[in-house]
């Protein structure tokens, strides 16, 4: 009985570990990256932004080239949103070495850049790197951002800045996390440590990536987001890091469509060939390594 007991033991272990390995091979696949100049992508970035506009949150306390205007409380604290526009200079274009469109996001305020349309089954992609300068209140913390999808509903909705959505997290170490913002909801599955895993029997909605592959920093780190309906993948320098299922609104409604947000969120940053195409279904291989 004792040697029926061990070798079952052993055989669980074994199990789990082939299991693990396996999983971690799976996340590891790379993907191809297609050629963003055919005739189906549209590219977002211009030099006067003119596919987005600008939500500007409530100032942290140590900003001080405040817009002329701009009221205090009675106690002297920053209490309201800019608001639509971007009177603090946020977002701005400029040309790298080669001439070509780049998004220089100051990080100096809580800000966000939000499509003025509204899109739904899609894959977008883009470039992403930091750059040096952070700010209050995250001085001291990661470097941060995030690229928000499926947003619906007020600007501000969230924290003052952004729409509730869905988010695909940009901070140091842990590109491609789930983030659930202003009440919406989905469903990713995840091992013991709440990282995502397509063979993950725990249903996390918050769940963090299955392995850190952003680039080293200063680097371009390549994200892709690929949308059907309720669902996404977030893909991160070619490897598929997380899926999610079923994405539903605060109310409950399913969340099919929506605008696309890039934040703002004290870190400097940049962003280039950011771009977008219709998809009717799931690429079969990314569908795959998904686990859809």
């Amino acid at each position: 009985m004792k040697k029926k007991i061990i070798n079952a033991i052993l055989t669980t272990i074994l199990s789990a570990t082939i299991t693990s390995a396996i999983a971690q091979d799976y996340a590891q696949t790379k993907i191809p990256y297609p050629k963003t100049q055919s005739k189906d992508w549209k590219n977002l970035l211009n030099d006067n932004l003119s596919a987005w506009e600008v939500w500007t949150g409530i100032p942290h306390f140590s900003v001080s080239n405040l817009p002329k205007g701009y009221k205090k409380n009675a106690t002297g604290k920053n209490t309201e949103p800019l608001g639509l526009g971007d009177s603090m200079g946020i977002y701005k274009v400029v040309k790298d070495n080669d001439g070509k469109a780049v998004l220089n996001i100051s990080g100096a305020v809580f800000a966000v850049l939000s499509t003025k349309e509204i899109y739904s089954n899609y894959h977008m992609t883009m470039l992403f790197k930091w750059g040096d300068k952070k700010y209050a209140p995250r001085k001291n913390a990661k470097r941060d951002s995030g690229l928000l999808y499926h947003c619906h509903g007020n600007h501000g909705a969230f924290k003052n800045v952004w729409k509730s959505s869905l988010e695909f997290q940009i901070q140091e170490g842990d590109f491609g996390d789930l983030y659930v913002l202003g009440g919406t909801y989905a469903k990713a599955k995840a091992n013991d440590k709440n990282r995502w895993d397509p063979q993950g029997t725990k249903i996390s909605k918050s769940a963090k990536r299955s392995v850190d592959n952003e680039s080293s920093y200063g680097e371009w780190t390549r994200l892709d987001l690929y949308v059907i309906k309720d669902t996404a993948i977030h893909v991160v320098n070619g490897v598929v890091v997380l899926a999610l299922v079923d994405a539903k609104a605060k109310n409950g409604t399913k969340l099919e469509a929506g605008q696309i947000q890039i934040q703002s969120e004290g870190a400097e940053c940049f962003a280039k060939d950011i771009s977008i195409r219709p998809i009717k279904r799931f690429p079969r291989e990314i569908k795959k390594l998904a686990g859809l």
